[in-house]
């Protein structure tokens, strides 16, 4: 924090546990969101990105032990949700902190605007098709909630068709959470000064140009509308099975730290250790030696 002295990266913890500190409960009102602040988070930017990088092994290995699960039977799967105005920071965190494992592990899916064949079918339709497989940790850029904030903002559907989405939603989660998959929607906000700021620069650098979108303006103006339509999926769609998350983002390394440690803490918690061999591995090493 600002005047704040840094705690030594090797012994920085967090105070709150992103899990508590950001989760969306009764009464959250974005509104009042400071999207700089750091919650649960006082030792400062180096020891913040110093504790990214030491969570690359472990989350590494765990989700190597996802995919070996995965391999030999296992139905357990993770997705994690990201959702953010246009320069939120959800591409960062796909390269800095899903980059952390090994992308054969990954399932990666961008969702923009629907095919023709997508907008024949019901929205949750290409939903389905892109969860994760067993074993796999699943990322959706984007998700089902377009469906109701884009949707909503632009006035593309009838509220009488997106106001029952809401419902549709947190039961098509139940479903998935069922099934055997984890879910971690985080939603990273930033402020309005900051996003103009990032849109600048990608004006400035050619190298930047092609992330740049002509709409990302007309999202600006909509800004009031858009904010509505994130309380709304915020009030109505954060659940026990499938809680939402949200992430200050106007510090990146403050919203990769979190979500990275929210990753981290799932893994954790679904306890999952090296499959037993089938086969009797003191007969196999008799047998390699002898080769």
């Amino acid at each position: 924090m600002p005047g704040r002295p840094e705690q030594s990266p090797t012994s920085a913890v967090w105070e709150t546990s992103p899990a508590a500190a950001l989760r969306v409960r009764p009464g959250f009102d974005l509104a009042g969101l400071d999207r700089r602040s750091t919650p649960g988070w006082t030792a400062g930017k180096s020891a913040g990105k110093a504790l990214l990088s030491a969570h690359g092994d472990r989350l590494s290995e765990l989700q190597e032990r996802l995919f070996a699960d995965g391999r030999t039977g296992g139905d357990r799967s993770v997705l994690l949700v990201l959702q953010g105005m246009d320069t939120a920071g959800k591409g960062g965190i796909v390269r800095h902190v899903v980059g952390l494992v090994d992308p054969q592990g990954v399932q990666h899916h961008a969702f923009g605007a629907p095919t023709e064949e997508e907008r024949s079918q019901h929205y949750l339709w290409r939903v389905r098709r892109a969860l994760p497989e067993p074993g796999y940790l699943g990322v959706f850029d984007r998700s089902h909630y377009e469906d109701v904030l884009i949707v909503r903002v632009k006035e593309l559907v009838p509220e009488s068709e997106w106001s029952q989405r809401y419902d549709e939603i947190n039961a098509f989660e139940e479903e998935v959470a069922a099934s055997g998959t984890r879910i971690v929607k985080a939603a990273l906000f930033v402020s309005l000064d900051e996003q103009r700021e990032r849109l600048a620069k990608r004006l400035e650098r050619p190298d930047k140009h092609w992330k740049y979108d002509p709409s990302d303006i007309d999202a600006r103006l909509e800004w009031p509308r858009y904010q509505e339509a994130y309380q709304a999926v915020l009030d109505r769609t954060s659940t026990d099975v499938a809680p939402w998350h949200v992430v200050p983002a106007d510090r990146k390394w403050y919203a990769r730290l979190a979500i990275s440690q929210l990753l981290l803490d799932t893994f954790e918690d679904l306890d999952l250790g090296w499959p037993r061999a089938e086969f009797d591995v003191e007969h196999e090493k008799a047998r390699l030696a002898a080769s």
